[in-house]
């Protein structure tokens, strides 16, 4: 898309998002979203999506965080699921799930994150053994998001490689009721209308076509999902920034003080004004990022990724702690709706991917200073 009909979009889903406004049903949401064509922009044409990328996908989930209500699984459903079918997956997987997902009749969650693994995804232990012409998974996960919405979880096992012996990541759609898979709540302090799970993965059988893509490429078919994955968490993120900062800069104009509106004071006014700056330098390099992502550049996008995940986390967690200190006791209201933000915003520094992990990545990958694990 050109930047007009970029602009076009925006436009349109930000008054979808009004409409829907904050605190209302995510499910119905979801579903208008998904018969206006929002859901799916990023998917192929030819399998009912918009044909765009997730630059597209991006401007969906910024402007609706904007209006207040933000999709979290947008960034799982059609922005990690959606692309690694639609680039890796044979043609049945994507004639069964692919038209499903861009009109959001159909979810998909995704299941990387363990126990003892957390930002090392080398150390997945969730693994997969053939068994005939069947696979078994075993494993566990946790903080997999929507699982209870979601038909299925495109999990990541790892296999044996007969060759060498070592495991190597793999990833495979498991049906929300498959025997032996079975989830359980974990309870948040986030006052999300998506829930987070832990997941047991008891000898799942599997049939051979449950694989995605080639078993030896699955690392490259990984970050092919986990660089998304990181844009549309930037895009969460500037949203939720985004909407923050409208209802506190409404409030300084309007909240009069000993006859002046506390905006015209610097101390107020400056503030807001370096939260707005650095939610926009944020949004630049995710647009960098989703341009290079989109152009097939995956190593350019994996910098630029990470940099626009870092820097929406940190600006979101900025404009929602300044918008709450604005509004002052009012801040801390359940009328005003800023102060469970301040819980929420801080996910964006930590999943999908901490924020130190990040500095990690940039040292030595970008830097080019040796790691320290």
């Amino acid at each position: 898309m050109d930047a007009e009909a970029h602009e076009a979009l925006r436009q349109a889903v930000a008054a979808l998002g009004r409409r829907h406004g904050r605190g209302g049903d995510t499910t119905r949401l979801w579903s208008e979203a998904g018969k206006l064509g929002y859901l799916g922009v990023n998917l192929p044409a030819e399998y009912g999506g918009g044909g765009g990328g997730i630059a597209e996908l991006s401007i969906v989930l910024e402007e609706l965080g904007a209006a207040g209500c933000p999709l979290l699984m947008l960034v799982v459903s059609p922005a990690i699921c959606g692309t690694v079918i639609a680039r890796f997956g044979t043609d049945a997987q994507k004639q069964q799930w692919l038209p499903a997902l861009a009109d959001g009749t159909r979810l998909m969650a995704f299941g990387i994150t363990e126990p003892d693994a957390g930002s090392n995804s080398h150390r997945i232990t969730t693994t997969a053994r053939r068994d005939g012409a069947d696979w078994l998974l075993t494993g566990r996960k946790v903080f997999i998001s929507g699982v209870d919405i979601a038909d299925a979880t495109l999990i990541v096992g790892r296999t044996e490689d007969a060759r060498t012996g070592r495991l190597k990541p793999c990833l495979f759609i498991v049906p929300r009721d498959t025997p032996g898979f079975t989830r359980r709540p974990i309870d948040m302090e986030l006052n999300a209308a998506e829930k987070q799970f832990e997941l047991v993965l008891d000898d799942v059988r599997l049939p051979a076509d449950a694989l995605v893509g080639d078993e030896d490429a699955g690392l490259l078919q990984l970050f092919a999902g986990l660089n998304p994955e990181r844009i549309m968490t930037a895009a969460f993120a500037i949203g939720m920034g985004r909407y923050a900062l409208a209802r506190a800069v409404e409030y300084a104009r309007d909240r009069t003080v000993w006859n002046t509106p506390i905006g015209a004071h610097q101390a107020i006014a400056h503030p807001l004004a370096q939260a707005h700056i650095d939610l926009e330098l944020a949004r630049l390099m995710m647009q960098k990022a989703a341009a290079l992502y989109d152009a097939g550049d995956d190593m350019g996008a994996g910098e630029a990724a990470n940099m626009a995940k870092y820097a929406a986390g940190e600006a979101c967690v900025k404009a929602v702690d300044q918008a709450v200190h604005t509004l002052g006791g009012n801040g801390l209201t359940r009328e005003y709706g800023l102060a469970s933000l301040i819980t929420a915003a801080r996910v964006a520094r930590i999943a999908p991917v901490s924020r130190e992990m990040i500095l990690n990545y940039v040292s030595h990958q970008t830097l080019g200073l040796p790691k320290s694990y």
